[in-house]
């Protein structure tokens, strides 16, 4: 049974349904002791440009005042975290890093779902067979990985490639063994399991088994009713058995040093 997850969302990144509270109450019902929210952070951009997957700047309070006041009506019945997810945009990222720094984050997960900056890269789950994007999304990983914000990456098998299998392997290895070198655990993605995405990537996690990554599970949550769902943990459990992955609770990821605070 799933006890832990540590990737969440919320009404505020515009793709997902349901109050906190529906969260936390099926949390509750089905066993689980720990339950970190991670929704999409705001990020800072030039020009009108709009990113409509995210929550907005004036909204980051609320998110804070809302969660943290259920964290303490739900204590003793269920641990509540709170953090963000977001992406590395080097252009960005700076601007992005003040903008959330002086809010009480836990944690931030990498999802990496964009190449370049966004408004001038493709999505990272649009197929493609061109190994040069495939090495910017490893190149861009590792350098987000290389600040040392990052507590974990989220769906790190995210990139669609559907080109050279030696390519893969060896790129992915590379993104392998720079979250080991810095200490941040890989999230095997719930997500991808139960919509039947292109993702987990089996030859991944067998790369990820080899070179010897921390690996948690995380729910991905972005309805109430999937932030307890022991059918795609049962398919992720035997995909860390078969590849002999190092699999630890969702909350291992705090644990890192990898702080905002």
């Amino acid at each position: 049974m799933l006890t832990e997850s540590m990737h969440t969302h919320t009404y505020r990144c515009n793709h997902a349904d349901g109050t906190e509270v529906e969260y936390i109450e099926n949390a509750v019902r089905a066993g689980m002791q720990v339950l970190g929210f991670s929704d999409h952070a705001p990020y800072v951009f030039e020009g009108d440009y709009y990113s409509g997957f995210r929550m907005k700047r004036e909204q980051v309070q609320d998110y804070f005042d809302t969660l943290g006041a259920l964290r303490d009506e739900y204590a003793g019945r269920i641990d509540i975290h709170i953090g963000f997810e977001a992406e590395y945009y080097p252009k960005h990222f700076g601007e992005f890093e003040k903008l959330i720094r002086p809010y009480p984050a836990e944690y931030l997960i990498m999802g990496q779902h964009f190449i370049k900056n966004e408004y001038d890269g493709a999505p990272s789950t649009r197929e493609t067979q061109d190994e040069d994007t495939l090495k910017l999304f490893v190149d861009q990983c590792s350098e987000g990985l290389a600040t040392g914000l990052f507590a974990c990456v989220a769906h790190p098998d995210v990139i669609h490639f559907t080109g050279n299998p030696d390519a893969y392997r060896r790129e992915m290895r590379r993104l392998c063994e720079n979250a080991k070198k810095q200490g941040v655990p890989l999230e095997i993605n719930l997500l991808g399991i139960r919509t039947h995405r292109f993702y987990p990537n089996e030859e991944f996690w067998r790369i990820a088994g080899e070179t010897g990554n921390d690996v948690v599970v995380g729910c991905d949550a972005h309805a109430a009713a999937d932030v307890c769902d022991d059918t795609s943990y049962a398919i992720a459990l035997e995909l860390a058995d078969r590849y002999a992955l190092r699999l630890h609770d969702a909350s291992f990821i705090l644990k890192g040093g990898h702080t905002l605070l």
